[in-house]
């Protein structure tokens, strides 16, 4: 554990509990992507499978249920409890194109050819595009609620504060994954645009809008 790790777990966990407050408190999903939440769900179920077979500390425990608990509550919001309020119509990406190649590519490059370690890589490169469903639909809307650009900043900087922890851990204990970095590089990518549409327009009390 390191401070950059730290706060990028605790940016991870903002995300999260700022989502779960937006749908509670306004009783609705509007501009919320349950594709990408389901993909989320599947990174998650798919990277803590060794919940059932190794223990690394009370921490590491408890944030895993966590993700995984919350990201099912989402879901169960989404589609069931305010299910009225989902506009699936805009949330359209094909997320069959995402899957099959993350799932090929996890097959060919992965440290070890064994089941969970496939399904760990498979997590890892998953997790890099799994926010791609909601910014396609940001995309089509035309314009995302401040509530939802707070999650989606906070959600890039947990993976920008990783990176910082994977730098920290390179120099400090000679560790690196390259696998890991790439994915989460690519991740960041992502989000970069976004990055910089938040700092220019929310932080000045003004809706995102991304190009269709």
């Amino acid at each position: 554990m390191n401070i950059f790790r730290l706060c990028g777990d605790m940016s991870h966990l903002a995300a999260i509990i700022i989502l779960l407050l937006k749908m509670w408190k306004t009783r609705s999903v509007a501009g919320i992507s349950g594709k990408s939440q389901i993909l989320f769900a599947t990174v998650f179920t798919a990277r803590y499978l060794d919940l059932f077979t190794s223990f690394i500390s009370i921490y590491n425990t408890c944030m895993k249920v966590f993700f995984i608990g919350t990201v099912y509550f989402t879901i169960y919001l989404i589609y069931m409890k305010f299910k009225a309020t989902y506009d699936s119509n805009h949330d359209s990406f094909r997320v069959e194109f995402l899957i099959v190649p993350v799932g090929g590519l996890a097959f060919l490059v992965n440290h070890e050819f064994a089941p969970l370690e496939i399904i760990w890589t498979f997590s890892i490169y998953l997790e890099s595009v799994a926010i791609l469903p909601q910014l396609f639909m940001i995309s089509k809307t035309g314009e995302a609620e401040t509530i939802t650009s707070h999650y989606l900043f906070a959600l890039g900087s947990y993976r920008a504060l990783y990176l910082c922890n994977w730098i920290y851990r390179y120099y400090a204990e000679g560790f690196f994954d390259l696998i890991a970095v790439v994915a989460g590089v690519v991740q960041t990518i992502l989000y970069c645009d976004f990055f910089y549409l938040y700092i220019t327009k929310v932080m000045k009390g003004k809706k995102i809008s991304l190009p269709a």
